[in-house]
């Protein structure tokens, strides 16, 4: 199934069934709401209800589709986690991690799959990452990477947008060059994992302007989905709608210095999945 979170104008927010090009609302049916996290638990009793749910049926093109998970706890990513983005990062000057290198993103972040994204006022190193992201679907810990997948609710599109000069001279954390505010679009809705019959083997393209920038497959990362999950769970609770973006491949703007200026267009694209599509506009004013 595909999930998805929405507003048809400034109306309430609703979940819905993605068909196609359109989406059926599924708030109505019994026991479901508006929030995708507190459902997660229970997708598997709720996918017949889902399924079948024949509410109030719109053309995508017609609502406004929000980030899928509602109010996440956590929203962690990993860094240098594909083979050839690792390599182009040491040739910079950048040691490739002995083990899996994990940072935050403040969930302030997180925006809509077709949200705007600020250039922030106070750099011009702004830059794109396509990234799998998985969605933890229940309270986990202490996860064998054989056994990481059965609690994975499902996966969407990351783009995790980040300040260059942020990461390291201003924040060795990398939490505050990952966190400025609208740098998380996530989207275009939540597929479930039932749906995906092989995650550690999707395509993913970014483009800047429909210029391609990143194409590879997530074939190509260094410590698997499994891996991990297996890794955090170890050290923390996971929560069900904790996100885990789980790294980007090679293409990076900061290499060339290609970063991203206002008027851009950038769109990343998962195989099966979806796309997300975000302008770069001007942090406004303060």
């Amino acid at each position: 199934m595909k999930i998805a979170r929405y507003r048809i104008g400034s109306g309430p927010v609703r979940l819905g069934r993605v068909d196609g090009a359109r989406v059926t609302e599924i708030s109505g049916v019994a026991r479901i709401g508006a929030s995708l996290k507190e459902i997660l638990p229970r997708l598997g009793e709720l996918r017949d209800q889902i399924a079948g749910a024949a509410g109030d049926t719109h053309a995508l093109s017609d609502v406004t589709l929000l980030a899928p998970v509602d109010e996440p706890q956590k929203y962690l990513g990993i860094g240098m986690n594909y083979k050839e983005h690792a390599e182009e990062a040491r040739q910079a000057g950048i040691p490739i991690p002995t083990s899996q290198l994990w940072f935050n993103k403040q969930v302030s972040c997180i925006v809509g799959p077709h949200a705007d994204v600020e250039k922030p006022i106070v750099s011009d190193a702004l830059d794109y990452e396509i990234e799998l992201a998985v969605v933890i679907g229940r309270r986990c810990r202490h996860v064998g990477a054989a056994d990481a997948r059965s609690v994975i609710a499902g996966y969407m599109v990351a783009n995790d947008v980040s300040v260059r000069d942020w990461l390291q001279k201003r924040s060795p954390t990398f939490t505050l060059g990952k966190s400025f505010d609208t740098h998380g679009p996530l989207g275009p809705w939540l597929t479930t994992d039932d749906e995906v019959a092989n995650p550690l083997d999707l395509g993913m393209r970014l483009t800047v302007n429909g210029e391609v920038r990143q194409d590879f497959r997530t074939n190509d990362m260094i410590y698997d989905i499994y891996e991990q999950i297996a890794y955090l769970s170890t050290v923390m609770t996971l929560m069900p709608g904790d996100i885990l973006a789980t790294g980007t491949p090679a293409g990076i703007g900061a290499p060339t210095g290609s970063f991203l200026r206002v008027g851009d267009v950038v769109r990343a694209e998962i195989e099966g999945l979806g796309a997300i599509e975000n302008t770069i506009v001007a942090e406004p004013a303060v």
